[in-house]
Protein backbone atom coordinates (compact mmCIF):
# COMPACT_ATOMS: atom_id res chain seq x y z
CA UNK A 1 0.00 0.00 0.00
CA UNK A 2 1.24 3.35 -0.90
CA UNK A 3 1.99 6.23 1.72
CA UNK A 4 -0.39 8.57 2.50
CA UNK A 5 1.90 11.42 0.74
CA UNK A 6 1.64 9.90 -2.50
CA UNK A 7 -2.10 9.33 -2.46
CA UNK A 8 -2.40 12.91 -1.83
CA UNK A 9 0.02 14.74 -4.40
CA UNK A 10 -1.26 12.97 -7.49
CA UNK A 11 -4.24 13.00 -10.33
CA UNK A 12 -6.03 16.03 -8.12
CA UNK A 13 -8.55 16.54 -11.12
CA UNK A 14 -9.38 12.75 -11.69
CA UNK A 15 -9.82 12.41 -7.95
CA UNK A 16 -12.33 15.50 -7.38
CA UNK A 17 -14.31 14.10 -10.69
CA UNK A 18 -14.37 10.39 -8.67
CA UNK A 19 -15.01 12.23 -5.90
CA UNK A 20 -18.07 13.91 -7.03
CA UNK A 21 -19.06 11.16 -9.18
CA UNK A 22 -19.34 8.84 -5.31
CA UNK A 23 -20.75 11.23 -3.41
CA UNK A 24 -24.08 11.72 -6.25
CA UNK A 25 -24.26 7.64 -5.79
CA UNK A 26 -24.35 8.10 -1.86
CA UNK A 27 -26.42 10.76 -1.75
CA UNK A 28 -29.10 9.36 -4.40
CA UNK A 29 -28.93 6.38 -2.04
CA UNK A 30 -29.37 7.53 1.03
CA UNK A 31 -31.19 10.98 0.83
CA UNK A 32 -34.92 9.68 2.29
CA UNK A 33 -32.78 9.02 5.53
CA UNK A 34 -31.64 12.70 5.74
CA UNK A 35 -35.21 13.71 4.84
CA UNK A 36 -36.61 11.38 8.11
CA UNK A 37 -33.75 13.54 10.07
CA UNK A 38 -34.40 16.62 9.62
CA UNK A 39 -38.33 16.61 9.40
CA UNK A 40 -37.59 14.84 13.12
CA UNK A 41 -35.30 17.88 14.03
CA UNK A 42 -37.82 19.81 13.54
CA UNK A 43 -40.35 18.16 15.25
CA UNK A 44 -41.56 20.12 18.52
CA UNK A 45 -39.61 23.17 17.08
CA UNK A 46 -40.58 25.74 19.96
CA UNK A 47 -43.79 23.91 21.39
CA UNK A 48 -42.67 21.69 24.28
CA UNK A 49 -46.31 20.47 24.30
CA UNK A 50 -45.67 18.72 20.86
CA UNK A 51 -46.54 15.05 20.63
CA UNK A 52 -43.49 12.79 20.72
CA UNK A 53 -42.69 10.88 17.75
CA UNK A 54 -40.25 8.64 15.71
CA UNK A 55 -38.42 8.22 12.73
CA UNK A 56 -40.27 5.57 11.73
CA UNK A 57 -43.51 7.75 11.96
CA UNK A 58 -42.00 10.61 10.42
CA UNK A 59 -41.08 8.39 7.68
CA UNK A 60 -44.69 6.71 7.36
CA UNK A 61 -46.49 10.26 7.35
CA UNK A 62 -44.23 11.53 4.59
CA UNK A 63 -44.92 8.48 2.08
CA UNK A 64 -48.47 9.23 3.05
CA UNK A 65 -49.53 12.68 2.83
CA UNK A 66 -46.79 12.80 -0.16
CA UNK A 67 -46.31 9.39 -1.69
CA UNK A 68 -42.89 7.31 -2.13
CA UNK A 69 -41.46 10.24 -4.21
CA UNK A 70 -42.25 12.59 -1.25
CA UNK A 71 -38.82 11.27 0.69
CA UNK A 72 -36.68 12.60 -2.37
CA UNK A 73 -37.85 16.34 -1.92
CA UNK A 74 -34.75 18.39 -1.80
CA UNK A 75 -32.64 15.55 -3.73
CA UNK A 76 -31.20 17.75 -6.19
CA UNK A 77 -30.31 20.79 -4.19
CA UNK A 78 -28.47 17.91 -2.36
CA UNK A 79 -26.33 16.67 -4.95
CA UNK A 80 -25.60 20.18 -6.16
CA UNK A 81 -23.84 20.50 -2.67
CA UNK A 82 -21.94 17.62 -3.31
CA UNK A 83 -20.42 18.34 -6.43
CA UNK A 84 -18.49 21.03 -4.11
CA UNK A 85 -18.59 19.77 -0.96
CA UNK A 86 -17.44 16.17 -0.94
CA UNK A 87 -14.50 17.04 -3.44
CA UNK A 88 -12.99 19.81 -1.93
CA UNK A 89 -12.95 18.10 1.87
CA UNK A 90 -11.88 14.76 0.26
CA UNK A 91 -9.11 15.91 -1.82
CA UNK A 92 -8.13 18.84 0.16
CA UNK A 93 -7.99 16.24 3.50
CA UNK A 94 -5.70 14.25 0.91
CA UNK A 95 -3.51 17.26 0.36
CA UNK A 96 -3.54 18.39 3.98
CA UNK A 97 -2.41 14.66 5.18
CA UNK A 98 0.63 14.83 2.80
CA UNK A 99 1.64 18.47 3.94
CA UNK A 100 1.82 17.04 7.54
CA UNK A 101 3.47 13.70 6.66
CA UNK A 102 6.56 15.36 4.84
CA UNK A 103 7.12 17.60 7.91
CA UNK A 104 7.99 14.92 9.96
CA UNK A 105 9.29 12.26 7.49
CA UNK A 106 6.87 10.22 9.73
CA UNK A 107 3.16 8.83 10.00
CA UNK A 108 0.53 11.25 10.26
CA UNK A 109 -0.67 11.27 14.15
CA UNK A 110 -4.80 10.82 15.02
CA UNK A 111 -4.97 14.25 15.92
CA UNK A 112 -3.55 15.69 13.31
CA UNK A 113 -5.71 14.18 10.58
CA UNK A 114 -8.70 14.98 13.23
CA UNK A 115 -7.57 18.67 13.03
CA UNK A 116 -6.82 18.24 8.66
CA UNK A 117 -10.53 16.71 8.78
CA UNK A 118 -12.19 19.32 10.55
CA UNK A 119 -9.89 22.10 8.45
CA UNK A 120 -11.19 20.65 5.08
CA UNK A 121 -14.17 19.86 5.92
CA UNK A 122 -15.41 23.28 7.43
CA UNK A 123 -13.47 24.87 4.14
CA UNK A 124 -15.55 22.74 2.12
CA UNK A 125 -18.88 23.49 4.03
CA UNK A 126 -18.59 27.92 3.35
CA UNK A 127 -18.72 26.84 -0.27
CA UNK A 128 -21.70 24.54 -0.27
CA UNK A 129 -23.69 26.43 1.86
CA UNK A 130 -25.93 28.21 -0.14
CA UNK A 131 -26.97 24.87 -1.69
CA UNK A 132 -27.25 23.34 1.78
CA UNK A 133 -29.46 26.11 2.94
CA UNK A 134 -32.01 24.98 -0.22
CA UNK A 135 -32.05 21.76 0.83
CA UNK A 136 -32.97 22.24 4.31
CA UNK A 137 -35.95 24.43 2.79
CA UNK A 138 -37.00 22.44 -0.01
CA UNK A 139 -36.72 19.27 2.69
CA UNK A 140 -38.74 21.57 5.46
CA UNK A 141 -41.20 22.46 3.12
CA UNK A 142 -42.73 19.01 2.44
CA UNK A 143 -43.81 19.33 6.62
CA UNK A 144 -45.99 22.14 5.53
CA UNK A 145 -47.90 20.60 2.55
CA UNK A 146 -48.48 17.76 4.93
CA UNK A 147 -49.92 20.71 6.72
CA UNK A 148 -52.32 22.04 4.01
CA UNK A 149 -50.06 24.71 3.55
CA UNK A 150 -48.43 26.07 0.23
CA UNK A 151 -44.54 25.58 -0.02
CA UNK A 152 -42.30 28.35 -0.04
CA UNK A 153 -40.72 27.42 -3.32
CA UNK A 154 -41.39 25.52 -6.18
CA UNK A 155 -38.26 24.41 -6.95
CA UNK A 156 -34.26 25.25 -6.41
CA UNK A 157 -33.62 27.88 -8.79
CA UNK A 158 -37.22 29.44 -7.04
CA UNK A 159 -36.20 28.93 -3.61
CA UNK A 160 -32.35 30.63 -4.56
CA UNK A 161 -34.08 33.02 -6.04
CA UNK A 162 -36.56 34.01 -3.46
CA UNK A 163 -33.89 33.82 -0.81
CA UNK A 164 -31.74 36.29 -2.56
CA UNK A 165 -34.24 38.91 -3.18
CA UNK A 166 -36.10 38.46 0.58
CA UNK A 167 -32.91 37.64 2.41
CA UNK A 168 -30.19 39.67 0.29
CA UNK A 169 -27.60 37.63 -1.10
CA UNK A 170 -25.72 36.54 2.31
CA UNK A 171 -29.20 35.13 2.90
CA UNK A 172 -27.45 32.09 1.41
CA UNK A 173 -24.95 32.24 3.83
CA UNK A 174 -27.93 31.80 7.00
CA UNK A 175 -26.76 29.22 9.40
CA UNK A 176 -23.00 28.98 8.23
CA UNK A 177 -21.69 29.33 11.56
CA UNK A 178 -23.24 26.34 13.03
CA UNK A 179 -23.12 25.07 9.63
CA UNK A 180 -19.44 25.26 9.67
CA UNK A 181 -19.38 24.16 13.16
CA UNK A 182 -20.75 20.60 12.12
CA UNK A 183 -18.37 19.81 9.72
CA UNK A 184 -15.61 20.70 11.69
CA UNK A 185 -17.30 17.40 13.95
CA UNK A 186 -17.96 15.54 10.97
CA UNK A 187 -15.27 15.35 9.30
CA UNK A 188 -12.62 15.76 12.10
CA UNK A 189 -14.50 12.29 12.79
CA UNK A 190 -15.34 10.65 9.69
CA UNK A 191 -12.56 11.20 7.55
CA UNK A 192 -10.04 10.96 10.42
CA UNK A 193 -11.66 7.52 11.82
CA UNK A 194 -12.23 6.62 8.26
CA UNK A 195 -8.39 6.78 7.61
CA UNK A 196 -7.46 5.55 10.73
CA UNK A 197 -9.49 2.84 11.42
CA UNK A 198 -8.82 1.47 7.68
CA UNK A 199 -5.08 1.14 8.25
CA UNK A 200 -5.57 -0.83 11.88
CA UNK A 201 -7.63 -3.00 10.05
CA UNK A 202 -5.35 -3.42 7.30
CA UNK A 203 -2.10 -3.27 9.61
CA UNK A 204 -3.51 -6.09 11.74
CA UNK A 205 -4.67 -8.27 9.44
CA UNK A 206 -8.37 -8.11 10.59
CA UNK A 207 -9.47 -7.72 6.70
CA UNK A 208 -7.47 -6.68 3.87
CA UNK A 209 -8.24 -3.56 1.56
CA UNK A 210 -11.69 -4.55 0.29
CA UNK A 211 -15.13 -3.69 0.78
CA UNK A 212 -15.06 -5.90 4.58
CA UNK A 213 -12.18 -3.25 5.64
CA UNK A 214 -13.57 -0.42 4.14
CA UNK A 215 -17.29 -1.01 5.37
CA UNK A 216 -15.73 -1.58 9.26
CA UNK A 217 -13.99 1.44 8.69
CA UNK A 218 -17.20 3.44 7.62
CA UNK A 219 -19.38 2.12 10.16
CA UNK A 220 -16.82 3.36 13.08
CA UNK A 221 -16.21 6.90 11.61
CA UNK A 222 -20.23 7.29 10.99
CA UNK A 223 -20.45 6.38 14.08
CA UNK A 224 -17.87 9.01 15.73
CA UNK A 225 -18.94 11.47 13.70
CA UNK A 226 -22.64 11.58 14.48
CA UNK A 227 -21.67 11.57 18.57
CA UNK A 228 -19.26 14.69 17.78
CA UNK A 229 -22.26 16.77 15.21
CA UNK A 230 -25.51 15.68 16.07
CA UNK A 231 -26.12 18.96 18.28
CA UNK A 232 -24.19 21.20 15.68
CA UNK A 233 -26.65 19.36 13.38
CA UNK A 234 -29.73 19.75 15.13
CA UNK A 235 -28.67 23.81 15.54
CA UNK A 236 -27.99 24.20 12.00
CA UNK A 237 -31.52 23.20 10.69
CA UNK A 238 -33.11 24.91 12.47
CA UNK A 239 -30.81 28.09 12.10
CA UNK A 240 -31.00 27.54 8.11
CA UNK A 241 -35.08 26.53 8.19
CA UNK A 242 -35.79 30.28 9.48
CA UNK A 243 -36.79 32.80 7.32
CA UNK A 244 -37.50 36.32 8.68
CA UNK A 245 -41.38 37.26 9.28
CA UNK A 246 -42.95 40.32 7.49
CA UNK A 247 -41.34 42.67 10.66
CA UNK A 248 -37.98 41.58 9.94
CA UNK A 249 -37.78 39.20 13.16
CA UNK A 250 -36.38 35.67 13.67
CA UNK A 251 -37.22 32.56 15.85
CA UNK A 252 -33.29 32.60 16.69
CA UNK A 253 -31.15 36.01 17.32
CA UNK A 254 -27.91 33.35 16.55
CA UNK A 255 -26.74 29.89 17.03
CA UNK A 256 -26.06 30.11 20.54
CA UNK A 257 -29.73 31.44 21.40
CA UNK A 258 -30.82 28.56 19.09
CA UNK A 259 -28.97 26.59 21.46
CA UNK A 260 -30.12 28.01 24.49
CA UNK A 261 -33.90 27.92 23.41
CA UNK A 262 -33.96 24.32 22.25
CA UNK A 263 -32.63 23.07 25.56
CA UNK A 264 -34.75 25.38 27.34
CA UNK A 265 -38.23 24.66 25.53
CA UNK A 266 -37.04 20.73 24.74
CA UNK A 267 -34.94 19.77 26.92
CA UNK A 268 -31.00 18.57 26.58
CA UNK A 269 -31.73 15.31 24.63
CA UNK A 270 -33.50 17.71 21.82
CA UNK A 271 -29.71 18.53 20.95
CA UNK A 272 -29.54 14.75 20.19
CA UNK A 273 -32.97 14.33 18.03
CA UNK A 274 -32.52 12.73 14.64
CA UNK A 275 -29.67 10.52 16.19
CA UNK A 276 -30.82 7.20 14.85
CA UNK A 277 -31.41 8.15 11.62
CA UNK A 278 -28.05 10.18 11.22
CA UNK A 279 -26.39 7.36 12.27
CA UNK A 280 -28.58 5.18 10.02
CA UNK A 281 -27.97 8.00 7.32
CA UNK A 282 -23.62 7.83 7.94
CA UNK A 283 -23.35 4.65 8.04
CA UNK A 284 -25.07 3.30 4.61
CA UNK A 285 -23.84 6.78 3.13
CA UNK A 286 -19.92 5.92 4.55
CA UNK A 287 -20.54 2.61 3.14
CA UNK A 288 -21.41 3.56 -0.31
CA UNK A 289 -19.59 6.45 -0.80
CA UNK A 290 -16.44 4.72 0.34
CA UNK A 291 -16.62 1.50 -1.33
CA UNK A 292 -17.59 3.25 -4.55
CA UNK A 293 -15.07 5.88 -4.21
CA UNK A 294 -12.49 3.30 -3.65
CA UNK A 295 -13.27 1.24 -6.31
CA UNK A 296 -13.40 3.82 -8.82
CA UNK A 297 -10.02 5.11 -7.97
CA UNK A 298 -8.74 1.03 -8.50
CA UNK A 299 -10.43 1.39 -12.17
CA UNK A 300 -8.72 4.70 -12.65
CA UNK A 301 -5.31 3.57 -11.67
CA UNK A 302 -4.79 5.60 -8.53
CA UNK A 303 -3.88 4.15 -5.15
CA UNK A 304 -6.29 3.37 -2.15
CA UNK A 305 -7.38 6.74 0.17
Amino acid sequence: MKTSEEHGRHNPNTKMLLTALSAMVAESTTFPIDLTKTRLQLHGESSSSSRSTNAFRVASAIVKDQGPFGLYKGLSPAILRHLFYTPIRIVGYEHLRSLFLASDGGSVSLPAKALVGGISGSIAQVVASPADLVKVRMQADGRLMSQGLQPRYSGPLDAFTKIVRGEGIMGLWKGVVPNVQRAFLVNMGELACYDHAKRFVIRNQIAGDNIFGHTLASVMSGLSATALSCPADVVKTRMMNQAASKEGTTMYNGAYDCLVKTVKIEGLRALWKGFFPTWARLGPWQFVFWVSYEKFRKLAGISSF
